[in-house]
């Protein structure tokens, strides 16, 4: 039997938060303005996103350009929170261009997410629904792309989303490749979700998880030293790939985009292992890139994968505790989300904006105390000096917010007092 080498899906995730500033009890009914310190450079949202184009996506889109110019037969995919389109709109519009250049090869796949980079998938489906709509819009308003692809934020996943992502008429859905939920089956092939028989005539959604070793290795073992395979370059990377060969049709290389230039350095030599490495894969001639939607055309269902829980591609556990494991974050998510019916019946734009800005995961990242098998990865992620500042600074925030509600609530009741009149 002959059998051919495995395809490459490489995916990148990319996001910046709104960072909530340092909010004092004191600014409650004074400062309406949440989402940017520009005293403290940690939670300076434009500032860390010049640093982070400087450092990452500015060097990293000039060198992908190049690379696709060079290969034809390379491409990858993309999904962009809203929250960050909407930055580099206000602060970054030549790194918007850049992204837009990239995307106009037709080489480069843009997939669906959640506009707000939220999980509210597990909280409200209306909202959640809602914020894909806005998400699909703004994709299709800058770059001339319907995405036929879903990843949700963080790479949460069950068998519900995968549901209602095959209502919603997605090719396929992303997940995170973790063995407990695959067994002795391995994340190189496609597979399809247990969410009962498909309609007639339709084809179910197809599901494509991510191969979380090798993808770690470039995302967080790169540049340490005490790992064994370290130095990691290009021909060694590739030899791991071509040794899927037989056991594997596709291998998906799921990542956040910061990985290149801010996660690992350019001094580690990041960007040289980005730029050798198509060339090494494609020296293989059997060997390819494919996107999503390319893949789940190419390839076809080998089994089907059962997730009645949430698994997600962060820490060593894959579920949703480092956003809700602890009370400070249950609480933040249990008061941000219980005024969803206030805040829409206000018809406010602002409000809601503010609302859903609230909602964005990283808020409860930053107030995660995990600190031990993954605590430097909860350190380096988190701008606040403690979780309990983030939650602090967040609930000081929620206080002001929930009195601008109440004086709109109040204004519209005596509006439509006024009317009866």
């Amino acid at each position: 039997m002959i059998f051919c080498m495995p395809s490459i899906c490489l995916y990148f995730q990319v996001h910046q938060p709104m960072r909530i500033k340092k909010y004092r009890v004191f600014d409650i009914g004074k400062d309406h303005n949440y989402f940017n310190d520009s005293s403290f450079t940690a939670l300076n949202n434009k500032n860390i996103l010049e640093k982070v184009a400087k450092k990452a996506y500015l060097p990293a889109n000039e060198l992908l350009l190049d690379l696709l110019k060079k290969h034809k037969n390379f491409n990858f995919s993309f999904s962009f929170s809203g929250v960050f389109l909407e930055q580099l709109k206000k602060f970054n519009p030549a790194l918007l261009k850049s992204f837009k250049a990239l995307v106009k090869t037709g080489r480069v796949e843009l997939l669906s997410e959640t506009y707000y980079h939220s999980l509210s998938f597990f909280y409200s489906l209306p909202e959640f629904e809602s914020q894909v709509e806005l998400h699909d819009k703004e994709i299709f308003d800058l770059f001339n792309k319907r995405p036929q692809v879903f990843r949700n934020t963080e790479l949460a996943y069950n068998n519900d989303l995968a549901y209602w992502a095959d209502r919603k008429g997605y090719k396929a859905i992303l997940a995170e490749g973790w063995d407990t939920i695959l067994g002795w089956r391995s994340p190189n092939f496609i597979y399809e979700p247990n969410i009962g028989q498909a309609k007639k005539g339709k084809k179910r959604i197809k599901l494509l998880l991510k191969n979380y070793k090798l993808s770690d290795d470039i995302a967080f073992r790169f540049s340490e030293k005490r790992w064994k395979e370290w130095p990691l370059t290009a021909e060694k990377f590739t030899s791991w790939i071509n040794r899927i060969n037989g056991n594997g049709e596709i291998v998906n290389l799921f990542m956040d985009y910061e990985t290149f230039g801010e996660h690992q350095w350019k001094e580690h030599g990041i960007f040289d292992f980005l730029k050798a490495l198509p060339e090494k894969i494609l020296e293989h001639k059997d060997n390819n890139f494919v996107t999503p939607s390319q893949a789940v055309e190419k390839y076809p269902v080998r089994d089907t994968v059962d997730v009645p829980y949430i698994v997600t591609w962060a820490d060593s556990e894959r579920d949703l505790s480092a956003w809700t494991g602890n009370n400070i974050q249950r609480s933040a998510l249990k008061n941000v989300y219980e005024l969803e019916q206030k805040v829409k019946k206000t018809n406010n734009k602002k409000l809601l904006d503010d609302w859903r800005k609230l909602q964005t995961s990283d808020h409860f990242y930053y107030m995660c105390t995990k600190w031990f098998s993954d605590g430097d990865v909860h350190k380096y992620f988190n701008p606040y000096e403690s979780p309990y500042d983030a939650f602090i600074s967040y609930m000081n925030v929620l206080n002001d917010f929930k009195l601008r509600l109440k004086e709109k609530s109040k204004g519209n009741c005596a509006g439509r007092i006024k009317i009866v009149e």
